[in-house]
């Protein structure tokens, strides 16, 4: 077993796993897993820019992940950014203050290298299972993104697009520089707009009609999948391999767009930093399970960041 690191720093969250990894036998052995909502792509999809202060709250998460990264004594690591610092003009200066904090520069992923990544991470673990038709589609639904991939022990096709929660909130869901609370049907509708845009050019590159098993990565996935059981707090693996029906994702969704702030704050298992993305990140998926019929959809809480883990240690071998 090789120990390793790996950071995935998007546009809302940054996170961290440690783990014992074994590449020949695909086995993998978290020693910490922990996240972090920084909001790094706050105001990028306006401005083209890292804002100060989003900048300086992921420097902040760094300096505790470089303390859990020495505390476990990691052999490699690895810092993968995706896409607000795809997009910002002066992404130099985050790629410096991470090297000086961890020592080891960010690789600016293109859509297609996250989109391997995370297929990797969700479907590794999946191979020899019999209830879970093939080819799979697995959907990462991200801050400033979401990625599609298409295949079956590998990727077969894949597509990035610009719809993620962060940017469809700020987008669409804001006026005055506020959140609307609820929003309106007319700013519902003009999210949705863009996601079926998005989905149309998905299209374009990943037979998404194809797939015969749906797979739903990233926060606001998994916290669809928490409210649906009604968890008392997240809890990962409650969360890992659970189910959702079309009609439950239609019934959660249709709950966050028409509550205000304070209802979403209140569930249980809702983390303070996506309180106010969720519901555009809902419609998101919900708009995917429309487009290619899903009746379910199957929940992963691994992803992007076990892709990283997998490669890091077959480097390392």
């Amino acid at each position: 077993m090789t120990r390793v690191a790996a950071i995935d720093c998007g546009t809302n969250s940054i996170r961290l796993l440690v783990a014992d990894v074994n590449p020949a036998t695909g086995e993998l052995v978290d020693l910490d897993r922990r996240m972090i909502i920084v909001r790094l792509g706050q105001g990028v999809d306006r401005t083209g820019r890292l804002a100060p202060e989003a900048l300086e709250r992921t420097f902040a998460a760094c300096r505790e992940y470089a303390a859990v990264i020495k505390e476990h004594g990691a052999e490699r690591l690895r810092f993968v950014a995706t896409s607000a610092s795809r997009d910002a003009e002066n992404r130099d200066e985050f790629v410096r203050g991470v090297l000086d904090i961890l020592g080891v520069e960010p690789e600016v992923i293109s859509g297609d290298q996250e989109a391997e990544f995370s297929f990797t991470g969700a479907t590794r673990e999946l191979t020899g299972r019999t209830d879970l038709a093939r080819p799979y589609l697995v959907v990462d639904i991200g801050g400033g993104s979401t990625e599609f991939v298409v295949g079956d022990a590998r990727m077969r096709a894949a597509r990035s697009v610009d719809v993620g929660c962060v940017r469809m909130t700020e987008r669409h869901l804001v006026r005055d520089g506020v959140v609307t609370d609820p929003p309106t049907k007319e700013q519902i509708a003009a999210v949705r707009a863009d996601i079926e845009a998005a989905l149309d050019l998905a299209e374009e590159s990943v037979p998404l009609s194809e797939a015969r098993t749906l797979v739903g990565l990233a926060g606001s996935v998994t916290t669809i999948s928490a409210i649906a059981q009604n968890l008392p707090d997240y809890d990962s693996a409650a969360i890992h391999h659970s189910r959702l029906t079309y009609d439950r994702v239609r019934e959660i969704t249709e709950s966050l767009l028409t509550s205000t702030h304070a209802q979403r704050a209140v569930i249980p298992s809702m983390h303070p930093g996506r309180v106010d993305v969720i519901g555009a990140g809902a419609l998101v998926l919900l708009s995917i399970m429309e487009r290619i019929g899903a009746g379910e959809v199957v929940v992963s809480e691994h992803d992007i960041l076990d892709g990283i883990a997998f490669q890091v240690a077959e480097e390392f071998e």
